[in-house]
C-alpha cells in the first residue's frame, strides 16, 4: 500500500530493508512510522481467546514467580557452597541468605517499604548480590546506578528513578558529595567500604553496611505479592540525550533466569554452564543485571566469585586461584584480560566466556582461543534484560577448524528459549530468514521491558507494532543463526551501496598489528558518504602498520567478493585511543562529531 500524509515521503511498497529502516529513524519521519504501524498492526496482533480455566483447590498455593523462590534450590542442595569477594570475604550460601534477611531488616528499620526505590552504587561484590535479592524480595525496587556515567547523568538517573535510599561504596563518596544538593529526594545513605577506616567526606550516613547487618535480624519475613510487581530499574547509556530507564518485574526476572539456565544448560559441549562451574562476572552488576547471571548462578547453586573493581591482573589471579570456569564481559575488558594473562605468562584454559555489549571481532576471538578460552558471543540489549541469543557452536560444527568456528562464535547466535525473533522491513513486514536479506531485528519474549520510565513516546516507538525494536540490522540464516549487520544509525551509504561499519571494523581487526578499529561514515560530495577508519596500533606488533597495509588487507576481501570495493576506506587515521561509552562500546557519535567533516 502506498499512502501520503503531510510531511511524509516514505513509499510503503517495496523500499529496500536497510534504507527503509534508516529513513524511519529521524523525527522528520515519525508520521511515517506511525502510519506504518497503523497499516500493519494487524500483522503483529494475535487473536486471543479464553479457554477452559483450571480449578484450584481452596488451599492450593499459587506459587508467584518471585525472586525469593530462586533460593529454594541452593539452600536445599548446596548450602555450604561458597561465594567469594576478592581476597576479602568468603561466605556460604546459607550465610549469604542470612545476610539477605539482615539487609532487608536493616532497610525496613530505616523506613524502606514496598514500592520504595533503593539505589546501589558499588563494584561487583557480595554486597551487591545481597541487594539483588533483599531489596526486591521485600517488595521494594532495586535501582542499579551506573557509576561510570558523568556526575550529572548519575544525578539525573537517581532523581528520575525515584531513589530515596542509596547504598554507597565509599569510592563514590566524592562524586556523591558533589551531587548532594542535586538529590533532594534521597533521604538515607548507607556506607559500604573495604577500608579499615571508611571515607565519609562531608556526607551523613545512617550507618555502615556491615555494622547495620550485625545488629539486624536474619529472619525477615519476605511476603508473597503479585509477581508482576516492579523489581528492578536501571538506565540505558545512550550517547545522546538523557539516559532512559528500563524496568523489570519479578516474573520477568525469574523467567529470564530459568531461560538462561536452560539455554546454557542444554548446550551439548561448547558454551555450557552447569552446576559444576565456577562463576565470576566481569560485566558490571549495575549494567543489564550483569546479564542476569548472578540470579541464574544462585539458582544453580554454583561457586561464585565477585572481583570488585576490575583490575586485569587481579582478574587473572582470581581465575586461576579460585578455579573460575565461566564469565562474561565486553570486548574492551576481554582485550585487557588477554593482555594481563600474556604478561603473566598464564594461559586461560578451561575458561568459558560470553562476549556482549558490542560485536566480538574475529581477530580478538582468535587471540582468546589461542590462550585456551572457550569464547563466544551473546546478543541482547538493556531493554531485553538482556539475553536474546548466544553464538554457541553446535556439536557437528566443532571440527577444530579455527576459521570456521570463529565465524560461528562471532555471530549474534541462535535465539534463547521463548524468544520470538524476526526481521522486518519498513512496513513491519517479515523478511525471509535466508542468510541474505537484511531487516531490522524485532523481538518478543516474556522478560522484555514494557517501556521506558515516564517516557510514553519513546515507549511506543520501542514497541511499535507489538514487537520490541532493537534498531539493529541483521540477517538470519536458515539454521537460525542471527548475524548483526550494523546499527541503523551506523550503516554507511556510499556509491549507491550499503556498507556495514561492523564488517569493515571486523576485517581491519584481523590485520596484524591492529589493536582496535572503528569505522564511521563521513560526507562526500561525489559518493554521498565514505567510510573513515580510525585505528589503534597494537603496542607490541603494530610498529610497521600503515594505511597502505590495511587497504591491501581489505582489498583482498573485496577481490574475493566478501565486501564491496566501496567498503575500503579512502582515509585511515591512526589514533592513540578510541572513545567509549560507559559500557565499553565505541562512542561513534563522538567520533562523528570529531572526524565527520574530514
Amino acid at each position: 500500500m502506498k499512502r501520503k500524509i503531510a510531511g511524509c515521503t516514505q513509499d510503503f511498497t517495496a523500499a529496500p530493508a536497510i534504507a527503509a529502516n534508516i529513513d524511519l529513524t529521524g523525527p522528520q519521519n515519525n508520521g511515517c512510522r506511525q502510519l506504518t504501524v497503523a497499516l500493519t498492526a494487524h500483522t503483529f496482533k494475535d487473536t486471543t481467546m479464553t479457554g477452559k480455566l483450571i480449578k484450584a483447590a481452596e488451599s492450593a498455593y499459587e506459587y508467584p514467580l518471585l525472586l525469593k523462590q530462586l533460593w529454594h534450590t541452593p539452600l536445599a542442595q548446596t548450602p555450604d557452597q561458597v561465594i567469594v569477594y576478592r581476597d576479602i570475604k568468603r561466605l556460604t550460601y546459607r550465610q549469604l541468605r542470612e545476610r539477605v534477611g539482615r539487609l532487608a531488616s536493616s532497610l525496613a528499620s530505616l523506613g524502606v517499604r514496598a514500592g520504595d526505590t533503593v539505589g546501589v552504587l558499588d563494584w561487583d561484590s557480595n554486597r551487591f548480590l545481597e541487594a539483588y535479592f533483599a531489596v526486591p524480595m521485600m517488595g521494594a525496587v532495586l535501582q542499579t546506578v551506573n557509576v561510570r556515567l558523568s556526575p550529572e547523568q548519575i544525578a539525573y538517573t537517581i532523581n528520575h528513578g525515584g531513589a530515596s535510599v542509596l547504598l554507597v561504596n565509599d569510592d563514590f563518596v566524592p562524586v556523591l558529595e558533589g551531587l548532594k544538593q542535586q538529590l533532594p529526594n534521597v533521604k538515607t545513605l548507607i556506607l559500604m567500604s573495604d577500608r579499615a577506616v571508611p571515607q565519609t567526606g562531608g556526607l551523613t550516613f545512617a550507618g555502615e553496611y556491615e555494622d547495620l547487618l550485625v545488629g539486624a535480624s536474619p529472619d525477615y519475613n519476605f511476603p508473597d505479592f503479585d509477581e508482576n510487581a516492579l523489581a528492578t530499574t536501571f538506565y540505558t547509556t545512550g550517547t545522546t540525550g538523557s539516559p532512559k530507564g528500563v524496568y523489570f518485574s519479578h516474573r520477568q526476572l525469574v523467567l529470564h533466569s530459568l531461560a538462561e539456565m536452560a539455554f546454557f544448560g542444554t548446550a551439548a559441549k561448547q558454551g555450557r554452564f552447569c552446576r559444576d562451574d565456577v562463576y565470576m562476572p566481569i560485566t558490571p552488576m549495575f549494567h543489564s543485571h550483569a546479564w542476569g547471571l548472578p540470579w541464574t548462578a544462585t539458582l544453580c547453586g554454583v561457586k561464585q566469585v565477585y572481583p570488585g573493581r576490575y583490575d586485569p591482573a587481579l582478574l587473572v589471579k582470581l581465575i586461576k586461584t579460585e578455579g573460575v570456569t565461566f564469565t562474561h564481559c565486553v570486548p574492551t575488558i576481554l582485550q585487557m584480560l588477554l593482555g594481563a594473562a600474556t604478561a603473566a605468562n598464564t594461559d586461560l584454559a578451561g575458561l568459558k566466556m560470553v562476549i556482549g555489549g558490542s560485536e566480538l571481532p574475529k581477530g580478538l576471538a582468535k587471540q582468546a582461543l589461542a590462550l585456551g578460552v572457550d569464547i563466544f558471543a551473546g546478543y541482547g540489549m538493556s531493554e531485553s534484560a538482556p539475553l536474546l541469543c548466544l553464538a554457541q557452536v553446535k556439536s557437528a560444527d566443532l571440527t577444530g577448524d579455527v576459521e570456521d568456528e570463529v565465524d560461528i562464535r562471532t555471530k549474534a547466535g541462535i535465539s534463547a528459549p521463548l524468544v520470538d525473533i524476526r526481521l522486518v522491513d519498513a512496513g513491519l513486514n517479515a523478511v525471509p530468514h535466508d542468510g541474505k536479506t537484511p531487516g531490522e531485528v524485532v523481538v518478543r519474549a516474556p522478560w522484555l521491558t514494557q517501556g521506558y520510565v515516564d517516557n510514553g513516546e519513546a515507549s511506543e516507538q520501542l514497541w511499535a507494532g507489538g514487537y520490541l525494536h532493537t534498531n539493529d540490522i541483521g540477517i538470519i540464516e536458515p539454521d537460525g543463526y542471527l548475524r548483526i549487520v550494523d546499527r541503523i544509525k551506523d550503516v554507511i551509504k556510499t556509491g549507491g551501496e550499503w556498507v556495514s561499519s561492523l564488517q569493515i571494523e571486523d576485517l581491519i581487526s584481523q590485520c596484524n598489528g591492529v589493536s582496535q578499529a572503528a569505522v564511521i561514515g563521513v560526507k562526500d560530495d561525489k559518493w554521498g558518504e565514505r567510510p573513515l577508519a580510525l585505528v589503534v596500533r597494537d603496542v607490541l606488533t603494530g610498529g610497521d602498520l600503515s594505511d597502505t597495509l590495511i587497504k591491501s588487507h581489505l582489498k583482498a576481501f573485496a577481490d574475493a567478493g566478501v565486501i564491496s570495493k566501496y567498503g575500503i576506506p579512502d582515509t585511515i587515521l591512526f589514533v592513540d585511543a578510541l572513545p567509549k561509552t560507559s559500557v565499553g562500546k565505541f562512542n561513534k557519535n563522538e567520533l562523528r562529531g570529531k572526524y565527520g567533516k574530514l
